[in-house]
């Protein structure tokens, strides 16, 4: 079995939960203190191991593609007055061992259709699947996704990142069912997108990090459309249980739901504390406001 070297970003969705901020301007781009929502998510892959980005894309969406290209005029511009320091994060935006893969999705049909997408690059190899709007602070441990391939790579088996939730809040993710209650790696038995709270099997929900075997793209092609004519990767993950196994993993970390203000205002705020150039005014400020 290959290791995770590739990984796949949907990032086609047009962000209507942030307009007008994203009319013009795609919402992984939007900022948290001074690196955008897609910047975590990359940097988060590299540090496991992923040397392949694939971006799967939509109109509006050139801003991500010159993110992550070489910036001539700007670097040339930096170099000649000599700020060596930010010409440095400029150049490792991304590593120069790492590629940047751009798809086009023509129709927003949903998750599972865009990861499907990907699969002329990403072939029967093991891969990560990473959604921006959901940043995940390891707190200082190691980065989710290296977790994540650290079980990949013990158990050889697709990996979902879960946490628990509220009963009320099982209807607003996907919910895994599983052969015990507790524990850190456990093997899923059933997936459920967006139950009702009296009906949902557990309180672990499906967070935007997975692993997942070269078979999910068999499932996704034989996938018939459900609502709105979508192709739901919950529904493929569920196919994909009946011939192998899937885990569940509760990850080490606090996740951010940056597709919602509240979300993004909160990461804002907690990684801004952080911030080493900034932190330490910053809480000052808050302070101050009591």
């Amino acid at each position: 079995m290959k290791k995770v070297t590739k990984a796949v970003f949907p990032v086609a969705g047009l962000g209507s939960r942030f307009l007008p901020a994203t009319k013009a301007s795609p919402k992984e781009m939007m900022p948290i203190v001074d690196r955008p929502l897609i910047q975590y998510a990359v940097e988060e892959a590299v540090a496991a191991g992923v040397t392949d980005l694939v971006f799967i894309t939509g109109r509006s969406k050139r801003a991500i593609e010159d993110h992550f290209d070489k910036a001539y005029e700007l670097e040339t511009e930096l170099e000649m007055r000599g700020k060596t320091e930010l010409l440095k994060i400029v150049r490792d935006t991304v590593p120069s061992h790492v590629n940047c893969i751009y798809i086009r999705q023509a129709e927003a049909l949903g998750l599972g259709h865009a990861v499907l997408c990907a699969a002329p690059v990403v072939g029967n190899e093991p891969f990560a699947v990473l959604l921006a709007d959901d940043l995940l602070d390891s707190l200082g441990d190691v980065p989710v996704m290296k977790q994540m391939t650290d079980v990949y790579n013990y158990h050889r088996c697709s990996v979902l990142g879960v946490m628990n939730v509220t009963r009320e809040q099982t209807r607003q993710y996907g919910i895994v069912s599983t052969e015990r209650d507790t524990g850190e790696v456990q093997r899923v038995t059933g997936i459920v997108e967006k139950p009702k709270p009296e009906e949902a099997p557990s309180t672990q929900a499906v967070i935007g990090r997975y692993i997942l075997t070269g078979r999910i793209f068999d499932h996704l092609r034989n996938l018939k459309p459900g609502a709105g004519g979508e192709l739901q990767l919950t529904d493929a993950i569920a196919s994909l249980l009946q011939e192998e196994a899937v885990l569940a993993y509760q990850f080490k970390g606090v996740r951010y739901d940056c597709g919602s203000k509240l979300g993004y205002l909160q990461a804002t705020v907690e990684l801004g504390l952080k911030h080493p150039e900034v932190g330490a005014e910053f809480a000052a400020f808050l302070a101050a406001r009591g």
